[in-house]
């Protein structure tokens, strides 16, 4: 019944409500024992002539009382005030819309019942809001009342105006149907105070009883209005989609309905209605007819029927003899004996005969009705010419033919800054500015015990950052997002950004400028050999709330590497078993994000997937290997010759057999490249690259740590000479 009062909800509403109905913020509304409410004018015509058996009644719950089984409905209440909500596997978004012109519409299908949607969209131009907005997409509408189905948007109605100091605010005084003010504000609020967007000072919410809905968005000196404004419509509900699904109860099953469908269904039920309270309106002038000849009858004879009543009995003997007599009928006798005496003067007379002549031509005029369809369609029209007059009322809602292509520009939303930004194998991110980073040493960075760095780049706050895990998944993080903290403290961990699993751990992380660059791909690999590359321009989104999916992944396998690779590469990939394989990247199809890819080494039961490399075809790099032993050897890579994909491969250490090595890893690196070992007890060694001897593929090389007092190996790290220095 609230929900009937609200104005913001109901484009005509049924019910008057005295006291606290709630509010667009959507506060709840008042008990309802502070409350009062009756019905509206418009909803009297929802129940007009309910009296006259226009419907049919049926017993209510507990048979003590009997309910409509529908209303008379002279208002087209499903089309003017629309329905919204879920049932039995069926949900239902009908629109509300003007009251004069659905009935323009009604007449126009009275008129011609073969006019086409394109000729009922001349008068009914599209949805009528009850809190106005600008309404984009004629085609949206035509496709829902054509099929039922369609999507419109619904932009708020924004003014930009010109303050003092030079700078502007965006001012709203009409938002989306639906969308709550208060969070709206809110939303806004959170983006302004987290910078998430720059350039908005203030926001104020100005709404009173008066002016009606004001939000006014107060902008710093020189930023862009236009653009803060597309980036608003774009990221909030300043603009929203709507979609129709026109479903309805017809013919007592639920049908998706077209705009012509529901206005026949309306004319058949009034049709309907007004014949029956054709009928009834008869049958009630008919008995009344009755009545008035019997009393005339009895008034030309008027003598002999006081004497025939003054020698009877009683009341019931009265009605006999008068029956009996002068042939009148039970109802006629009735109204005779209950005549009243100052009804025989000759002015009762002369009103009589007046009834009698009035009563003739109701009952022509309401057979006429009945008997001719031409003359029900006059009543109907008669009665809608009468409905729009009283209830006429302007459209709220502005339609525009197009849908407006929203460009939001990074460079005027977002200052071109520079952060450090970095990632640890843990999760945790952050960026820092050039300052906090200057200012500190690598050896204050805060990182948690067993804790490494995976990235660690200087990035700007319009470029991208896109995080892997192990479980296939992928974070699309815009840097500009990220959280802003000092170099000597703690990230925030992913977690709190993006929704992850509580198993789920980074394995790669790199930034991305743009990503319409043509020949640039991302190449992953599962822990059992499954290598896949896909387009970059793939990688972008507009929604990046969750992890999105990038490998498929079988119930056993997990994610252990993800690079951006451009053509004309080779790939090498290294089993824990120091089975190696070498290949051009040709041999991977590209294909789309959803995929498994394909077989890229041939594994031995028990054996994985332990490092991958990516390489110019022509090169003559090392590779530096090190074994879970602890044990480091540099070998040339044009030792591992280029064969196929899924091959076994060749092996890059001597098999031993007690205690044989395996690979912990392999990585590339030139000459003057420095390796940087760390252990879990944190023992770290540095080896220059230029000190090591190269060794063939059946060499274990020289052993750096004893893992059993040192700890196991953590994590290896080629240094290149510039981040040696620092």
């Amino acid at each position: 019944m609230v929900r009937l009062s609200q104005d913001w909800k109901a484009r005509y509403t049924l019910i008057e409500m005295h006291g606290n109905n709630g509010s667009v913020d959507g506060d709840p509304p008042a008990a309802m024992r502070y409350t009062e409410a009756r019905l509206s004018q418009v909803a009297a015509e929802m129940l007009r002539d309910i009296d006259k058996q226009t419907v049919d009644f049926v017993p209510n719950f507990d048979d003590q009382d009997v309910d409509p089984t529908v209303l008379p409905a002279k208002l087209p209440n499903l089309l003017v005030n629309g329905a919204t909500g879920i049932s039995a596997g069926y949900a239902t978004d009908i629109p509300p819309h003007n009251l004069v012109e659905v009935l323009d519409g009604v007449l126009m299908r009275l008129d011609n019942s073969n006019c086409t949607v394109d000729d009922l969209m001349t008068v009914i131009k599209g949805p009528d809001f009850p809190t106005g907005a600008i309404i984009q997409g004629i085609d949206g509408i035509k496709k829902a009342y054509e099929t039922g189905r369609g999507k419109i948007i619904l932009r708020s109605k924004a003014i930009i105006e010109s303050i003092k100091g030079g700078k502007e605010q965006i001012v709203i005084t009409e938002i989306p149907y639906d969308v709550n003010k208060a969070h709206l504000v809110k939303k806004i609020d959170e983006m302004r105070f987290d910078k998430r967007l720059e350039g908005i000072a203030d926001i104020r919410d100005e709404s009173d009883r008066t002016a009606g809905l004001r939000i006014v968005i107060e902008l710093k000196k020189d930023v862009d209005s236009e653009a803060i404004l597309n980036y608003l419509y774009k990221n909030t509900e300043l603009q929203i989609t709507y979609n129709f699904n026109m479903i309805a109860i017809h013919n007592r099953r639920p049908t998706m309905m077209t705009l012509p469908l529901m206005l026949d269904a309306y004319i058949d039920h009034q049709k309907d209605v007004v014949t029956r309270r054709t009928k009834y309106d008869l049958q009630k002038a008919k008995d009344r007819l009755h009545i008035v000849e019997g009393l005339m009858k009895a008034l030309s004879v008027l003598d002999d029927v006081i004497q025939t009543i003054r020698s009877s009995k009683d009341k019931r003997d009265a009605k006999n003899n008068l029956q009996a007599i002068f042939q009148f009928t039970e109802p006629q006798a009735e109204a005779i004996v209950s005549l009243q005496l100052y009804r025989l003067t000759n002015t009762d007379i002369t009103q009589l005969q007046k009834e009698h002549e009035e009563l003739q031509k109701t009952t022509e005029r309401l057979t006429k009705i009945l008997s001719s369809e031409k003359e029900l369609v006059k009543v109907i029209k008669k009665e809608i010419q009468e409905l729009k007059k009283k209830f006429a009322e302007p459209r709220r809602s502005t339609i525009e033919a197009k849908i407006e292509e929203i460009k939001v520009s990074l460079d005027v939303l977002i200052p071109s800054e520079d952060f450090v930004v970095t990632v640890t194998k843990d999760g945790y991110v952050k960026r820092t500015s050039l300052r906090s980073h200057a200012a500190s040493s690598p050896e204050d960075f805060a990182m948690k015990e067993s804790d490494y760095l995976l990235y660690e780049e200087t990035i700007n706050t319009q470029h991208y950052l896109l995080i892997f895990t192990n479980k296939g998944n992928y974070i699309y993080q815009p840097v500009h997002e990220l959280p802003e903290i000092r170099w000597k403290d703690l990230g925030q961990h992913i977690s709190s950004i993006v929704p992850i699993d509580s198993d789920e751990k980074c394995i790669a992380a790199f930034g991305v400028e743009h990503f319409d660059q043509e020949n640039s791909f991302i190449l992953t690999a599962s822990k059992n050999g499954q290598v896949k590359q896909s387009k970059l321009v793939d990688y972008q989104v507009s929604r990046y709330s969750k992890p999105i999916k990038t490998m498929n992944l079988k119930n056993d396998d997990e994610m252990i590497f993800a690079s951006l690779v451009t053509p004309d590469k080779d790939v090498i990939l290294t089993t824990y078993q120091s089975y190696t394989v070498r290949f051009n990247l040709d041999e991977i199809p590209v294909t789309g994000l959803r995929t498994g890819g394909v077989k890229g080494i041939n594994l031995k039961d028990g054996d994985f997937l332990a490092a991958i490399n990516v390489v110019d075809v022509d090169t003559e790099q090392d590779f530096i290997v090190v074994t879970h032993r602890g044990a480091v050897k540099r070998m040339s890579i044009s030792e591992i010759e280029r064969s196929s994909r899924a091959k076994r491969g060749v092996v890059i250490l001597k098999e031993l057999k007690s205690n044989p090595h395996r690979i912990f890893n392999v990585s590339v690196v030139n000459q003057d490249d420095t390796v940087l070992i760390v252990t879990s007890k944190r023992k770290q060694e540095l080896i220059e690259v230029s000190k090591l001897l190269r060794t063939d593929r059946y060499s274990n090389g020289s052993l750096k740590f004893d893992t059993s007092n040192d700890g196991e190996l953590l994590f290896v790290k080629i240094l290149h000479p510039t981040e040696e220095d620092k």
